[in-house]
């Protein structure tokens, strides 16, 4: 599922700030990264199943092995884990209407964020 209009897609963003903010909010990079691209996932578990609300980006200015790079968001999306083939993203897939709302409130949060540092 994708979330259009989130606010976040094509706002660009220090690396450094970027992952501050991811951290706070509950997103981890670890090694979801190359030179070019960042993957941010939150993960939720509920009683459906387990889900994964993922942010990416790719540097428009930089290296992200790099001290600094630039970022450029991508739309969000959420997808649902299947043991063991990975995650599903597609238009097919059920998600709980109170799992879309707290991946709004997070993606909403993560915008307030951006929005301050370039203050």
């Amino acid at each position: 599922m994708k979330f259009e209009n989130s606010g976040l897609e094509n706002q660009t963003v220090e690396l450094s700030r970027l992952d501050d903010i991811m951290e706070r909010l509950g997103f981890v990079r670890a090694g979801q990264w190359d030179y070019e691209r960042v993957t941010y996932d939150r993960k939720y578990v509920v009683k459906e199943g387990t889900y994964y609300l993922r942010v990416q980006g790719y540097a428009i200015e930089g290296d992200v092995d790099s001290r600094y790079a630039l970022i450029k968001l991508l739309t969000p999306i959420l997808g649902k884990h299947y043991y063991p083939h990975g995650v599903e993203y597609g238009e097919d897939e059920h998600f709980p209407s109170s799992l879309v709302n707290q991946c709004q409130n997070v993606l909403a949060q993560v915008k307030s964020e951006i929005e301050k540092i370039k203050e």
